[in-house]
């Protein structure tokens, strides 16, 4: 049996800064936000914060934190390796990071020919 790709990776500042949070706020989740002002971010929640509905779809895991999205924008992510990241600077939204003096940020590339059948599949949530 040939291993699946996952569709979402992170850079080690990325996993760092997620188990800093989990530390001090224990169970995650992502976002991939689609918003129109700030633009497409990922963002950090306790499970408790947000909770994904029935339109949503999980695109993977980092660290064992889910990272979601709408349905609408898995159509669109489908088509795109994400790599979670970390830059300098508060994001001013609403995700856990923000204070820390980082906010996380997507990275997307193309998937090649060869990579498209070994991806893992794109799951709906339970209502």
């Amino acid at each position: 049996m040939t291993a699946s790709l996952p569709r979402v990776q992170a850079s080690e500042a990325a996993r760092g800064l997620i188990r800093q949070l989990q530390g001090q706020h224990g169970e995650l989740l992502f976002y991939q936000s689609h918003g129109c002002c700030a633009g497409s971010a990922p963002m950090c929640f306790t499970v408790q914060e947000l909770k994904p509905s029935a339109g949503d779809r999980l695109l993977g895991r980092v660290e064992g934190v889910p990272v979601y999205a709408s349905e609408a924008q898995c159509d669109y992510l489908a088509g795109l390796q994400m790599t979670l990241d970390v830059a300098p600077g508060n994001s001013g939204s609403f995700g856990l990071e923000d204070g820390s003096g980082q906010h996380f940020v997507a990275h997307f590339r193309l998937w090649n020919d060869e990579e498209v059948p070994l991806l893992e599949p794109i799951t709906a949530c339970a209502a």
